[in-house]
């Protein structure tokens, strides 16, 4: 197994700017190391006839067809707003001169 030494979580911590006490620092030592004995055991499996995959199941973009169509009529619309002028929906200024 791939043991970590706590200065070493310890100074990943420091790089990800974590603060972590020092029986932290040991707790994830521990749980690391068994996190790359799992990928150590994975690496030795035989994978030369195995094409590779980015999802378990074969998946595919489904999409619909891209035909325009035509929208709300320009008047309609302009109905359901507060505030226009010249034919555009007038908004308060985000911006100040």
């Amino acid at each position: 197994m791939a043991k970590l030494s706590k200065e070493e979580v310890k100074h990943v911590a420091h790089l990800a700017r974590l603060a972590i006490t020092d029986e932290d620092a040991e707790k994830f030592a521990e749980q690391l190391g068994k996190i790359t004995y799992f990928a150590e055991q994975l690496s030795e499996l035989d994978t030369t006839n195995v094409a590779p995959t980015s999802h378990v199941l074969p998946m595919v973009n489904v999409m619909r067809e891209d035909i325009a169509v035509k929208g709300l009529d320009r008047d309609v619309m302009m109905l359901n707003v507060k505030e226009q002028e010249n034919g555009q929906v007038k908004v308060p200024p985000i911006l100040e001169d």
